[in-house]
């Protein structure tokens, strides 16, 4: 499979690119930044330099691919005025429009966890306890807004063309280990749920939307991809308690324990994707 990975020298996109050749994929690697990594040499990687925001020139960097990894663009609210907003939906539209024209028909876009109120909200509106994918999703801020509409572009582009699939990987903070998502001060963390994912299983995500085939999907589907434990010592109940004291837990649901406040079965039963850490981060 020739897979394209647009942002492919960002955080996220480096690790999805080193995960996909391991895994025996001809990868396109695809930026405006130019960077000498490790894989730079490798056989099955080749760089193309291209500004996504025109749509010409990424019809011409996805063409001839089997998938697209779609990473380019902003990942924080910058000014919080309107290049993250203006940059992120036009480079996502010109994605998935390219891959409709080209017959693409496997994309993974990165969307966050901020499509919901969390880190870079003025306010916090969170409805219950362990957020899934049915949780209201109502962003006050241009990145989470960016991220929201990616998704609505994607639920057109699969009505107008039935036989793309589009998974939205709402990834939550990509991070190589717990320790380095770590805060002493729990309060720190509060806005984003004290969560994180391990890169390179947040990499993996991407691998299994894109490439794998076990017909359990089809259109476009959302996954929260978030570790199953949260990156503070404290008991997730006693975290809920002093800061989310009036947030609910559905029925049939707990916070035991250092379980997460996100709940991402739905990845596990529809991509076969479990959370890995690195063996000294596993929790026990």
């Amino acid at each position: 499979m020739k897979l394209a990975v647009t942002g492919c020298n960002g955080r996220v996109g480096q690790r999805v690119v080193i995960a996909a050749l391991k895994q025996g994929y001809v990868v396109v690697g695809i930026d405006t930044i130019t960077k000498d990594l490790d894989f730079s040499s490798h056989p099955n990687y080749t760089f193309v330099n291209a500004d996504l925001r025109d749509l010409n020139e990424t019809l011409n960097a996805l063409r001839g691919c089997d998938g697209v990894v779609q990473l380019a663009g902003h990942s924080n609210p910058g000014d919080y005025l309107a290049s993250t907003h203006n940059t992120n939906v036009a480079i996502t539209w010109n994605v998935l429009r390219a891959a409709a024209e080209l017959e693409i028909n496997r994309i993974a876009q990165a969307s966050s966890v901020n499509v919901i109120t969390l880190v870079y909200s003025s306010r916090r509106d969170l409805q219950y306890f362990p957020i899934d994918e049915d949780h209201p999703c109502e962003p006050d801020e241009p990145y989470g807004l960016s991220k929201l509409i990616a998704e609505m572009q994607a639920d057109s582009i699969v009505r107008r063309y039935p036989s793309m699939r589009v998974a939205s990987i709402r990834l939550h903070w990509s991070c190589p280990t717990r320790a380095a998502a770590k805060r002493d001060d729990s309060a720190r963390r509060r806005n984003d749920l004290w969560g994180y994912v391990q890169e390179d299983s947040g990499a993996e995500a991407f691998l299994l939307a894109v490439a794998g085939d076990k017909g359990k999907w089809r259109g476009h589907e959302r996954f929260f991809i978030a570790s199953p434990y949260t990156a503070h010592d404290e008991d997730t109940m006693a975290l809920k308690e002093k800061f989310w004291p009036n947030v609910p837990i559905l029925k049939g649901k707990d916070l035991n324990g250092r379980k997460g406040f996100f709940d991402c079965s739905k990845a596990e039963r529809l991509l076969g994707w479990v959370h890995q850490d690195v063996a000294e981060e596993m929790m026990q």
